[in-house]
């Protein structure tokens, strides 16, 4: 086993996993996971930079995620940024603070890359189950970007397309910078315009309707199940590989997009940095299986980040063999 630290830098959240991993057996031993809401991505759509106060935001989370790894003995560190940083015209300012705080530079993968990551995390235990056909469709709802990811035990088709729960919010439903409360229908048309012009796009690319699976990652899905099982508090352990019904995604949908922000944030589940995309996100989750057909989504927790934490012990393993 060799102990790593993964750090995922999206376009809402960051986060850090900090793990004992064998990349042969597939045994992950989580030490430690955290996630930060700093909404990096805030304003990048409109304006093509990344704002000095979320710069700030995520500087901050940095340093205390610093403090853990050095606490845990992470022997090594692989910081993984997503759709804001690759965006961004001003994403060196963005590296250089990284690289001051923790000694490595983010790495601004691709679409595909973090397609790839995606689909490692979230099947590498799913290997065996009899209860879930393959091939399976791999769907990361993140901020600023949704994966697509169909594969066996491998991947056969990934795509990323820019729709996400933050994008998707600020691009249609944020007006004199208040977010509509609650949106109107033709906010949530527009909405959903665009989430069926990415999937279009998807579908050039990855046989979304040959999948026998859905697996669903991220804050919009995980939180979507929380609601589902009216969860008092939100609890990873029974969240993680739980099953909610196409049905079941609607009605939340639906409520949601119908309810205030202040509704919205006395569901107990609920992060208060996803009261105001929740809506958004839960409709590219319901437009993806409405799309592919697909009667649930298994829900996982591990993701990105577990995928990312394979990547480093398998480097590190290979580093050893080298030596």
């Amino acid at each position: 086993m060799t102990r790593v630290a993964a750090i995922d830098c999206g376009t809402n959240s960051i986060r850090l996993l900090v793990a004992d991993a064998d990349p042969r057996t597939g045994e992950l031993v989580e030490l430690d996971r955290r996630m930060t809401i700093v909404r990096l991505g805030q304003g990048v759509d409109r304006t093509g930079r990344l704002a000095p106060e979320a710069l700030e935001r995520t500087f901050a989370a940095c340093r205390e995620y610093a403090g853990v790894i050095k606490e845990h003995g992470a022997e090594r560190l692989r910081f993984v940024a997503t759709s804001a940083s690759r965006d961004a015209e001003n994403r060196d300012e963005f590296v250089r603070g990284v690289l001051d705080i923790l000694g490595v530079e983010p790495e601004v993968v691709t679409g595909d890359q973090e397609a790839e990551f995606s689909f490692t995390g979230a099947t590498m235990e799913l290997t065996g189950r009899t209860d879930l056909a393959r091939p399976y469709l791999v769907v990361d709802i993140g901020g600023g970007s949704t994966e697509f990811v169909v594969g066996d035990d491998h991947v056969r088709a990934a795509r990323s397309v820019d729709v996400g729960c933050v994008r998707m919010t600020e691009r249609h439903l944020v007006h004199g910078g208040e977010v509509s409360d609650p949106p109107t229908e033709e906010q949530i048309a527009a909405i959903r315009a665009d989430v069926e012009a990415a999937l279009d796009l998807a579908e050039q690319t990855v046989p979304l309707r040959e999948a026998r699976t859905l697996v669903g990652l991220a804050g919009s899905v995980t939180t979507v199940s929380a609601i589902a099982q009216d969860l008092p508090d939100y609890d990873s352990a029974r969240i993680h590989h739980s099953r909610v019904s196409r049905a079941r995604v609607r009605e939340i949908t639906e409520h949601l997009l119908r309810s205030t922000h202040a509704e919205r944030a006395t569901i107990p589940s609920m992060h208060p940095g996803r009261v105001d995309v929740i809506g958004a996100g839960a409709l590219v989750l319901l437009a993806i299986m409405e799309r592919t057909g697909a009667e649930e989504v298994v829900v996982s927790e591990h993701d990105i980040l577990d995928g990312i934490a394979f990547k480093v012990a398998e480097e590190a393993e290979k580093g050893k063999q080298g030596g």
